[in-house]
C-alpha cells in the first residue's frame, strides 16, 4: 500500500504541535519556579493543578485510543448495549471522587502505593507495584497498538514506525516537563478528539453507502442473551471497581490543590468521559448500516469477525472525505497519546518513589529520584512499544491485567483507606495469594490458560458464565479481613509470643507493619527532609547553638509534613 503523503504531512504537523506544547509547558513551569525540581514538581505539578487544566487532563486520560476505537468496535460487532466501558469508567470516576479522592489527597500521598507502604512497610507494599505496573504497561501497549493499526490503515505507514514514533514523541515531552507537560498537552489533545470525531459523524452518516433505515435496532443496538447476564453484570463491576485503583487517576487527584477540588474534578471528568463516547458510538452504528462493497468498491470484504478491531479507521478512510479523515486520524492519535504519556509517567513515578527510593536507596536526594524517573520513563516507553509490536494478543493481556487490578488491587485499596486500623500485612499477603490463585484457576481463553476450576454455570463452549472474577475479588477481600482480625486476636491475646510476629505488625504502639529497618530509614528521611527544605543558615561569625536530643523534636502531621519543635 502506497503511503498517503497528505495524511502523513498532517500527522507530522500534529505531532510537532503536541511536542511543542509539551516542551513549552515544561519550559514555562521551569522558568516560573526554578527551585521546584523535586519529585513533587515532576510527579504532581507541585500540587498546583488548576481547575480547567485538571478537568481536561483527567478526562483525556480516560478517553484514550482504546476507549474510542473499542467503543466503535463493540457497537459494530455486538451493539450499543455491550458498549459498557464509557459508562463503567464514568461511574468509576464518580465513586473514586466520592470514596477515595478526598482521603488520598488529605493524607498528602505522592502515589497510589504510598498508603500500602505506610501501613505494611516498603517491601510488602512494594509487591503491589507488580499488578499496577502490569496494568499500566499493557494499557500503554494496547493504546500504541491501536494507534499503529490506525496509521497503517489510513496512511499506509509501517506499523513499527507508527508505534515507535508515537511512543517517542509522548516520551520526549513527558521527560521535559513531567506532569505539567502531560497536562497541557492533554488540553490540546482533548480538543482535537472532540472536534475531529464530531466533524466526522455527519460526513460518515450522509455517505451514499450508508442507509440507516436498512438495519434494525437489534443490529446496532444489540441484545443480551439470558446466559450472558452474569458476564454482562460482571463487565460493569470490573470496569467500575477495577477502574479506580490506577496510578494515572490518583496522580491527578494528588496534584489538585485541595481534597474538595480533587473530588469535584472526578465528578466532572466522569461526565466528560460519557460525552466523549458519543461520536465513536455513532460511528460504530454507522458502520453497521454501511454497504461495504459499495464503500470500498469491492476491494475489502468488511466483516465483524475480521475487521471489527479496525472499524473506526475504515469508517474514516472510506466514508469521509480525505481531509476529514486526516482530522479524524489526528483525533485518534491525540486520544492515544494523551493516555500513553500519562501511563509512562505514572508507572515511572511509582517505581522511582515506591521501589527505588523506598526499598533500595532511601537516602538519595530528590534530584537523584527525578533522574530515576527520567530513566524509568524511557524504559517503560521501550517496554510498551516492544509489547505492542511483538505480542499478538494485546487485548487478551490487557483484559488479564485489568482482572488482576480488579481482583488484587481494589480490595487492598478499599481496606487500606477505609479499614486501616484493622488490616495488617498478614491479611494483605493472604489476600494477594488467594485472589491470584482463584483467578488463574478460572482460566483465560484469550491467553490460552485452561479452565482448572469450573465455577457454577460453566459451559465448555461458552466458558465461565458465572461472574467468577467478582467472586475472586470478594474472596480476596474477605480473606484479607478475616486473616487480619485473626492475626490481631492471636498476638494481642498472647496466644503467640511477639517474637513470632515476623512482619512486625503488633510490636509497635501504632501497629505499623513496617520493619525496624524501614522505620529507621523513614526517620532518617524525615530528618533529611527537614534539612533539605529548611533554608535556615547561620552566619560565619554567629555563635554555635547546640541542642540536646530532648530539646529538638520532629513531629509528623497526618499530611506527611515535618514540624520541627525547638525547646530552649
Amino acid at each position: 500500500m502506497a503511503i498517503n503523503v497528505g495524511g502523513l504531512v498532517s500527522i507530522i504537523v500534529f505531532y510537532l504541535v503536541i511536542l511543542a506544547v509539551g516542551i513549552w509547558a515544561g519550559w514555562k513551569h521551569g522558568k516560573k519556579s526554578n527551585k521546584e525540581t523535586g519529585t513533587e514538581s515532576v510527579m504532581l505539578a507541585g500540587r498546583n493543578m488548576g481547575v480547567f487544566v485538571g478537568i481536561m487532563t483527567m478526562t483525556a486520560t480516560w478517553v484514550d485510543g482504546g476507549y474510542i476505537m473499542g467503543s466503535a468496535e463493540v457497537v459494530f460487532t455486538s451493539g450499543v448495549v455491550w458498549c459498557q466501558a464509557p459508562f463503567g469508567y464514568a461511574v468509576a470516576l464518580f465513586l473514586g471522587g466520592l470514596f477515595f479522592a478526598g482521603p488520598m489527597r488529605s493524607a498528602g500521598y505522592h502515589t497510589m502505593l504510598d498508603p500500602f507502604q505506610e501501613k505494611y512497610g516498603a517491601k510488602i507494599g512494594g509487591v503491589l507495584y507488580l499488578p499496577a505496573l502490569c496494568g499500566e504497561i499493557l494499557w500503554s501497549s494496547a493504546i500504541l497498538a491501536s494507534l499503529g493499526s490506525t496509521l497503517s490503515v489510513i496512511l499506509g505507514l509501517d506499523n513499527t514506525i507508527a508505534v515507535l514514533v508515537s511512543a517517542s514523541v509522548a516520551m520526549l515531552y513527558t521527560l521535559f516537563g513531567g506532569l505539567y507537560s502531560v497536562a497541557y498537552t492533554d488540553v490540546v489533545q482533548l480538543f482535537c478528539v472532540a472536534f475531529g470525531l464530531i466533524l466526522c459523524v455527519p460526513f460518515a452518516w450522509n455517505n451514499p453507502a450508508v442507509d440507516m433505515n436498512s438495519t434494525s435496532s437489534d443490529t446496532w443496538g444489540g441484545t443480551i442473551e439470558t446466559h450472558n447476564i452474569g458476564v454482562y453484570t460482571e463487565n460493569y463491576l470490573l470496569l467500575i471497581m477495577g477502574g479506580i485503583p490506577w496510578q494515572v487517576y490518583f496522580q491527578r487527584v494528588l496534584a489538585f490543590r485541595t481534597p474538595k477540588q480533587a473530588q469535584t474534578m472526578s465528578y466532572v471528568a466522569g461526565l466528560g468521559s460519557i460525552l466523549m463516547a458519543a461520536p465513536p458510538i455513532l460511528l460504530g452504528a454507522v458502520a453497521t448500516a454501511t454497504d461495504w462493497s459499495v464503500a470500498t468498491n469491492g476491494s475489502i470484504n468488511v466483516t465483524a469477525e475480521e475487521n471489527g478491531k479496525i472499524i473506526l479507521p475504515l469508517v474514516l478512510q472510506y466514508l469521509t472525505p480525505a481531509w476529514v479523515s486526516y482530522i479524524g486520524l489526528g483525533a485518534v492519535s491525540a486520544a492515544a497519546m494523551s493516555s500513553a504519556d500519562s501511563s509512562m509517567l505514572s508507572s515511572s513515578s511509582m517505581f522511582a518513589r515506591n521501589i527505588y527510593q523506598a526499598i533500595f536507596f532511601p537516602l538519595v536526594s530528590e534530584r537523584h529520584v527525578v533522574r530515576v524517573i527520567w530513566v524509568a520513563i524511557v524504559v517503560v516507553a521501550a517496554l510498551a512499544s516492544l509489547v505492542a509490536l511483538t505480542v499478538n494478543s494485546i487485548y487478551g493481556l490487557f483484559v488479564l491485567s485489568a482482572d488482576l487490578v480488579y481482583v488484587l488491587l481494589f480490595p487492598q485499596l478499599l481496606l487500606v483507606i477505609h479499614w486501616k486500623k484493622h488490616c495488617n500485612s498478614y491479611g494483605s499477603i493472604v489476600s494477594m495469594v488467594t485472589g491470584f490463585i482463584f483467578r488463574i484457576l478460572g482460566g483465560e481463553p484469550l491467553l490460552g490458560l485452561p479452565v482448572i476450576l469450573a465455577y457454577p454455570y460453566y459451559d465448555p463452549e461458552l466458558g465461565q458464565l458465572f461472574p467468577f472474577r467478582t467472586l475472586c475479588m470478594i474472596i480476596a477481600l474477605v480473606s484479607h479481613m478475616f486473616v487480619s482480625l485473626l492475626a490481631s486476636w492471636i498476638f494481642k491475646k498472647n496466644y503467640l509470643p511477639m517474637k513470632w510476629d515476623v512482619l512486625h505488625c503488633f510490636d509497635t504502639p501504632d501497629e505499623s507493619c513496617a520493619s525496624p529497618s524501614v522505620r529507621q530509614n523513614s526517620s532518617i528521611l524525615e530528618e533529611k527532609s527537614v534539612d533539605d527544605n529548611c533554608n535556615c543558615q547561620l552566619s560565619s561569625n554567629s555563635s554555635a547553638v547546640t541542642l540536646s536530643a530532648e530539646e529538638f523534636e520532629l513531629t509528623t502531621t497526618h499530611q506527611g509534613q515535618i514540624n520541627p519543635t525547638f525547646t530552649f
